[in-house]
C-alpha cells in the first residue's frame, strides 16, 4: 500500500511540473480552458490641459471667475478719441527776429496744438457713437482709432454740455457695435467693467461692482443720475463704456473722485437711458429739448420743515418763482412745497430738476404741492428749458 501511495504522489508532482511548463513556454498547446489568464495591462492616467476656469462652485453656489467673454463682445466697440485744437498763436510769432531765430529762418512757425485723448463707444452700424462733451469740447479734428486697427476722422453729429453727452459719426463699414443693457435693473453690487483708453497707453478693461445709483448734487453736470462704481477709472476713460457681466452697455464713464488724478474707487457713469435718449434727440433734431417751470428749489429738510411749521418733511421746498414763467402762471408761489410731479414723486433738489427735464415743451403736467395744511394738484403748462451756458471745464 505505502509503494502505490509512493507511486501516485510522484506520478502528480511529474505532471504537476509538466504542466507548468508547457503552461509557461507553449500555452498554445493547452486547452483554451486551461490557459492561464493574461496579466492585467499597467494602467496610465492621461491629465488633459485643464481649461481656463470660468466659475466655481463654492458652497453649493456657482460663483463665476472670468469675465473674458463680457470684455469680448463688449471691446471691440470702445474705441480711442483723440481731439486735437490750434491754440492761439503767440503775438511774438509775427516778430522777424523772432520768426529768425525759432521760425526756420524766418518762416512762420507752425500753431501749437492741443490734444486731448479719451474713449467712445460705437453704439450704431451707421457709425454713431457716444462720448463725453468735455473730451471732444472745441475740437477742430477728431481722430477714432478702433481696436482692430483702423482709424477714421470723426464729425460731431450734436453735444449736449448739460448731460455731458457728445454723439460723433465715422465713416467706416462692418463696425462693431455695443449692445444695450437694462440699467433700470442694475442694482448695487452687480459686477460691472469699465472699458476705456486711461493715460492713452491702450484700451484696458478693469472690473468692480455698482458701488450706488442716482449720485447726484455733484457739481459736474446739470442733470445728474450717476452710477458709482469702484472699478477703475482713469484719465482718458471717460467716454468709455461701463458694461455688465454680459457685455451689455450701462452707462458713459465720465468723472472719478480723485486728490491725484488716479482712480481712487470711486467713480462715475451716465446711465446709458440718459445717454441714449440725450443721443436720439441730438441724430433727430439736432439739439435736444427739456421741459422747465421756472422756480429755484431747495431740498426740504426736518429742520426746515419745523421751522416753517410745514405739515411734510420729504419734498422740495420752491424758494423763488420766475414772474411770468410757466409756475408762476399757474400759481405756484414760494413757501409751496413739491411732493409729485406727473405722479411721481419727488424727495430731492435733483429729482425734481430732472422730472420737470423729462416733460415734454407745451404740455399740460400736474404737479403736487403741499400748501400750509392742504395738498393742492396744480396744472402747469410746461416750457423748454432755455440754452444753458457754456461753463469751463478742465479737459
Amino acid at each position: 500500500m505505502r509503494k502505490i501511495w509512493l507511486l501516485f504522489s510522484q506520478g502528480v508532482t511529474v505532471a504537476l511540473a509538466a504542466l507548468f511548463v508547457v503552461s509557461t513556454l507553449k500555452p498554445a498547446w493547452l486547452p483554451a480552458s486551461m490557459r492561464p489568464a493574461a496579466p492585467a495591462a499597467a494602467t496610465t492616467t492621461v491629465v488633459p490641459m485643464a481649461p481656463t476656469v470660468q466659475s466655481v462652485t463654492i458652497g453649493g453656489t456657482r460663483a463665476v471667475t472670468s469675465y473674458s467673454e463680457a470684455a469680448k463682445r463688449a471691446a471691440p466697440a470702445v474705441v480711442s478719441i483723440t481731439a486735437s485744437r490750434a491754440s492761439a498763436r503767440s503775438g511774438r510769432g509775427e516778430d522777424p527776429m523772432f520768426r529768425f531765430f525759432f521760425g526756420n529762418r524766418g518762416q512762420p512757425p507752425e500753431q501749437d496744438r492741443q490734444v486731448g485723448v479719451g474713449s467712445g463707444v460705437i453704439v450704431s452700424p451707421a457709425g454713431y457713437l457716444i462720448t463725453n462733451n468735455h473730451v471732444i469740447e472745441g475740437a477742430d479734428d477728431i481722430e477714432v482709432a478702433l481696436g482692430d486697427g483702423r482709424t477714421a476722422r470723426a464729425t460731431v453729429v450734436g453735444t449736449d454740455p448739460e448731460s455731458d453727452v457728445a454723439v460723433l459719426k465715422i465713416d467706416l463699414k462692418e463696425l462693431p457695435v455695443v449692445n444695450f443693457g437694462d440699467v433700470d435693473h442694475v442694482q448695487v453690487g452687480d459686477v460691472v467693467l469699465a472699458i476705456g483708453n486711461p493715460f492713452g497707453v491702450g484700451q484696458t478693461v478693469t472690473s468692480g461692482i455698482v458701488s450706488a445709483l442716482g449720485r447726484n448734487q455733484l457739481g459736474i453736470n446739470t442733470f445728474e443720475n450717476f452710477i458709482q462704481t469702484d472699478a477703475a477709472i482713469n484719465p482718458g476713460n471717460s467716454g468709455g463704456a461701463l458694461v455688465d457681466a454680459a457685455g451689455n452697455l450701462l452707462g458713459i464713464n465720465t468723472a472719478i473722485y480723485s486728490r491725484s488724478g488716479g482712480s481712487l474707487g470711486i467713480g462715475f457713469a451716465i446711465p446709458v437711458t440718459t445717454a441714449r435718449q440725450v443721443m436720439e434727440s441730438l441724430i433727430t433734431e439736432g439739439r435736444v429739448t427739456r421741459g422747465w417751470i421756472g422756480v429755484e428749489p431747495r431740498d426740504l429738510t426736518p429742520e426746515i420743515a419745523r421751522t416753517l411749521n410745514l405739515k411734510v418733511e420729504r419734498g422740495v421746498l420752491i424758494t423763488g418763482v420766475l414772474q411770468n414763467g410757466p409756475a408762476s402762471r399757474a400759481g405756484i408761489t414760494p413757501g409751496d412745497v413739491v411732493v409729485k410731479i406727473a405722479d411721481k414723486p419727488v424727495t430731492s433738489t435733483s429729482q425734481l430738476l430732472n422730472a420737470v427735464a423729462a416733460l415734454k415743451p407745451r404740455q399740460t403736467a400736474s404737479i403736487s404741492v403741499q400748501r400750509g395744511s392742504e395738498t393742492v394738484d396744480v396744472p402747469v403748462v410746461i416750457a423748454e428749458r432755455p440754452p444753458a451756458r457754456p461753463m469751463p471745464r478742465e479737459r
